[in-house]
């Protein structure tokens, strides 16, 4: 099951509000969710994010992917946390790219292989 973050509308024709919700990707946008972790008003000026910080964390630690929208409100109101996990991934997928290419220069095989190839 792939959750994300992301925005349950709420509100009358032209006056929305809108719900940050934790929910299965296959579900409808106004269908069942797991958690509600915070709610968005665009109509105030400025526009009104309320975040539960500890239930945003612990969805993104599980793995939960946010909507564009929703980084962005997460960014808004609780900086560094979006920031953090995405540096992480960033290294993570550098370090693997760094072994693979160590790994292709000691295999002999591949480079006998690229050498005919030539």
């Amino acid at each position: 099951m792939a959750v994300v973050l992301r925005l349950a509308r709420l509100g009358k024709h032209k006056s929305p509000a809108y719900r940050v919700v934790a929910t299965d990707k296959q579900n409808k946008r106004d269908g069942k969710f797991l958690e509600v972790v915070g709610t968005y008003n665009p109509l105030t000026a400025p526009a009104t994010v309320s975040l539960k910080e500890d239930r945003v964390k612990k969805w993104l630690e599980r793995g939960a992917l946010p909507t564009d929208v929703v980084r962005s409100l997460i960014k808004r109101s609780i900086p560094g946390v979006v920031e953090a996990r995405e540096e992480h991934k960033k290294k993570k997928t550098l370090e693997a790219r760094r072994k693979r290419k160590e790994r292709a220069a000691k295999s002999p095989a591949k480079a006998s292989k690229a050498a005919k190839a030539k």
